[in-house]
């Protein structure tokens, strides 16, 4: 059973605008897709315009500060440059999301894909993790993700098959490549992999993967009430990858308790750096509290799309 604590989730976006940390904060794109996706779903629930007026805004935000002539940069930051494939296909979803109700934005992550997918994607072989920011070629010491693919082939079914058949196509082929073989052992990954893995649970890749990443999180779980980074790093956790594991076991219906335990875990855990105060930390939370429409269905739209 997905938990939906809406209240926990407004009273942390107060805490948020007040101190300047998100949605009135520095622009990082993975942060604000899924504060996208957290909006939506307070507007599906609460039935209330400003979360999807709220979300609109982000959305004009990401494009004036982080929107480049193709694709979208990482951050605002001067040190988050460049362009990350599975940042782009997390905001795709978004704009996916969004679209439920104004069916333009649809069409605005079609034309997003049309940008991005041919300088990121090496046919037959993989999906490049971190390009140059005018798409001209890789960033320097980056190669091939081992999750990119899936992204790109979720994000772009549930954007428009029809629309991205042959992206779609792309996408297929590398990852009935890399199924065989790829075992994911990143906390965030996992989380991430069986996110993907709900909305076409019973395709066959979403199955080995589904199996794969419970059994490596039976490993990573830690009796003090997280999931450590990587099978052989037990000390070291981060809350805001721990908030995406939970997100994912959330996607598939298991562990619930190990979920509760992780949020009461780091709602008291403070790691003494940026990461305290960091947007990505307090707006996964948000995530981890109330997935919403991260989850297939979501929850059913409180009224009739709007055209746009």
């Amino acid at each position: 059973m997905a938990l939906q604590d809406a209240d926990y989730v407004l009273a942390k976006l107060d805490w948020m605008r007040d101190n300047g940390i998100w949605p009135n904060g520095l622009r990082y794109l993975w942060t604000d897709a899924f504060g996208v996706v957290l909006l939506v779903s307070l507007y599906e629930a609460l039935g209330d315009d400003e979360y999807i007026g709220n979300a609109e805004w982000v959305v004009s935000e990401v494009d004036r500060v982080l929107g480049r002539r193709r694709g979208i940069r990482i951050g605002e930051e001067e040190d988050r440059d460049g362009q990350y494939f599975h940042y782009l296909a997390m905001w795709l979803y978004a704009l996916a999301v969004l679209g439920r109700h104004i069916p333009s934005y649809r069409n605005k992550g079609v034309e997003l894909v049309h940008q991005i997918h041919d300088a990121f994607v090496i046919r037959g072989r993989g999906v490049i993790w971190k390009m140059q920011e005018d798409l001209s070629g890789p960033y320097p010491g980056y190669g091939l993700g081992a999750l990119d693919a899936f992204d790109g082939y979720v994000s772009y079914r549930l954007l428009d098959e029809a629309a991205l058949e042959r992206e779609i196509e792309d996408m297929r082929a590398i990852m009935e490549r890399q199924v065989p073989s790829l075992v994911v052992t990143q906390d965030l990954g996992i989380g991430m992999m069986l996110w993907m893995s709900h909305f076409f649970p019973g395709e066959g890749w979403a199955r080995v993967q589904r199996r794969r990443c419970l059994d490596m999180l039976d490993q990573m779980w830690m009796p003090d009430g997280y999931f450590c980074r990587e099978p052989s790093l037990p000390h070291v956790k981060f809350a805001f990858t721990n908030y995406g594991v939970s997100v994912g076991l959330q996607a598939v219906g298991t562990m619930g308790d190990r979920v509760e335990r992780l949020n009461d875990f780091f709602e008291r855990y403070r790691s003494g750096d940026e990461y305290d105060r960091a947007a990505i930390t307090h707006v996964m939370a948000c995530s981890s509290h109330f997935p919403g429409a991260l989850l297939d269905g979501g929850l059913a739209p409180h009224s009739e799309r709007r055209s746009g």
